[in-house]
């Protein structure tokens, strides 16, 4: 079970059990602090750990799965603050255009886990009262908080500003390139036009110049030939592949297989 509460794109959230992740993509930059319990963010390639009293700061599309969970007995409830473009656009004029060398680089994407600072040690503090869900903040107030949270990147590392304050339209990355490295998420096209940085049109023709299955049924086949490999292979067995490759259940991985390979996957994975 769990309960989040939206107050102008701060989003407070309470756990009260460990089923298990969620896929995050956000689409906006994101900062997102602990209060209880802990969060364990997996991008496929390492789990960033993140405890009671840290927080961390997620860029925008990028993908993710976060694991909320009781930690020393407490329950998760934490903190997301989430800085639209909008936002970020109205803060510009402000604070956007502090001393900042303008060949500042930007820093790396990905997830960051933010140093203990007075500056976010205050913010957070300041908006523990908001778990009580009988308490409702002002939108002003909320927006001040914002602004804080804002204020706080900045002064950790001069970097976040031009990583923030960039409101280019995001370049167009490779179509397949994205595909093979996202083939296992429930992705709609979308949100495939999106993070590949094209309108829905361009994307659909696009993607007929380098193959000749739709989108759709790219994915289907790129995910069994994943598992095909990894039975095959690797000697995993059909409970440990069908979810793995971004099917739902076994029921449809199996027919699914059968109709591309004329055989049942549990044949190969023996």
């Amino acid at each position: 079970m769990k309960l989040i509460f939206n107050y102008n794109d701060i989003f407070f959230s309470f756990y009260y059990d460990d089923v298990g992740g969620c896929v995050h993509r956000s689409r906006e930059y994101a900062m997102n602090y602990v209060y209880s319990g802990e969060m364990v963010l997996d991008n496929g390639r390492e789990q960033i750990r993140v405890r009671k009293g840290e927080c961390v700061f997620i860029p925008r599309d990028h993908h993710i799965t976060m694991y909320k969970r009781t930690c020393d007995g407490e329950r998760y409830c934490g903190i997301f603050l989430m800085f639209t473009r909008q936002f970020l656009r109205e803060m510009y004029g402000r604070f956007g255009q502090r001393a900042v060398p303008a060949a500042t680089p930007k820093l790396d994407p990905g997830v960051i886990k933010l140093p203990r600072t007075v500056e976010l040690a205050s913010l957070f503090a300041s908006m523990t009262p908001y778990f009580d869900p009988d308490v409702r903040p002002q939108g002003d107030f909320m927006q001040l908080k914002m602004q804080e949270g804002l204020l706080a990147l900045l002064h950790i590392d001069e970097r976040f500003a031009p990583m923030l304050f960039d409101f280019n339209e995001p370049w167009k990355i490779d179509i397949l390139e994205f595909m093979n490295e996202n083939y296992m998420y429930e992705f709609t096209m979308e949100e495939m036009a999106h993070y590949t940085g094209r309108s829905l049109a361009t994307f659909k023709r696009d993607f007929k110049k380098v193959s000749d299955l739709t989108p759709e049924k790219w994915l289907i086949r790129k995910r069994l030939e994943v598992a095909y490999a990894k039975m095959k292979e690797g000697g995993k067995k059909v409970v440990e592949v069908y979810a793995e490759v971004g099917f739902k259940n076994p029921s449809h991985f199996s027919t699914a297989f059968k109709k591309r390979y004329g055989i049942s996957p549990t044949e190969v994975s023996v």
